[in-house]
């Protein structure tokens, strides 16, 4: 086989990996996420210290109501920022590879990741009507976990290793409740950097 139809075969196999997996993730849209999880974790641990909570030195916490709405719209505005960095930056790469950023593929990588994100997302809201809050972190890393896995078909497949890590990181911390926001700032804010920095030093700063 001469080297222009090795050549024609490898352009091949890469228009078929475009065609089949959304390839456009950015490393910094992870970095970006763990940055705003971390800052989200420091800003609660504030609210809950303004609040006479304190969070490492208490055995048992009692979550008054505007405690708890407080930290529900923490949550909320970090991952609307989350989402926001990561489209930005979705978008930057697509760009600089010429690639389109909304394709078949796209809808079905959405569509993986979001079914269990919403289904994970109603358990939780259900678990805080039952005053099940300290379940509430728990679950939202293993259906994070899930849903990273689910749409690792559509994407690069490293993104597997994020999901597997959040998934046993929210199992674990059922055995440790109250610690809940720490793992919740591991999974969502370390875990994301760890994962933003590989995933840019491999793609991004390659391309």
């Amino acid at each position: 086989m001469n080297k222009n139809a090795q050549q024609d075969i490898a352009h091949i196999r890469d228009m078929m990996e475009r065609s089949s997996r959304f390839i456009s993730l950015s490393g910094l849209s992870g970095v970006f996420a763990g940055i705003f999880a971390l800052v989200a974790f420091g800003t609660a641990l504030w609210l809950l210290n303004d609040s006479g909570i304190a969070y490492f030195h208490e055995d048992t916490i009692i979550y008054s109501e505007k405690i708890v709405f407080q930290l529900f719209v923490l949550c909320m505005l970090t991952l609307v920022a989350a989402l926001l960095s990561a489209f930005f930056f979705t978008y930057r790469k697509s760009k600089r590879d010429q690639v389109n950023m909304w394709s078949p593929t796209t809808y079905r990588l959405l569509s993986s990741l979001f079914i269990p994100l919403i289904a994970g997302g109603i358990f939780c809201l259900a678990l805080y009507h039952q005053s099940q809050v300290g379940l509430i972190a728990p679950a939202m890393l293993v259906f994070y976990g899930l849903a990273l896995v689910n749409a690792s078909k559509y994407t690069i497949t490293d993104i597997n290793y994020l999901g597997y890590c959040e998934l046993i990181l929210g199992l674990l911390s059922l055995f440790f409740i109250g610690y809940g926001l720490v793992f919740w700032a591991i999974g969502f804010g370390l875990l994301h950097i760890i994962y933003g920095v590989v995933m840019y030093r491999k793609y991004d700063k390659a391309a």
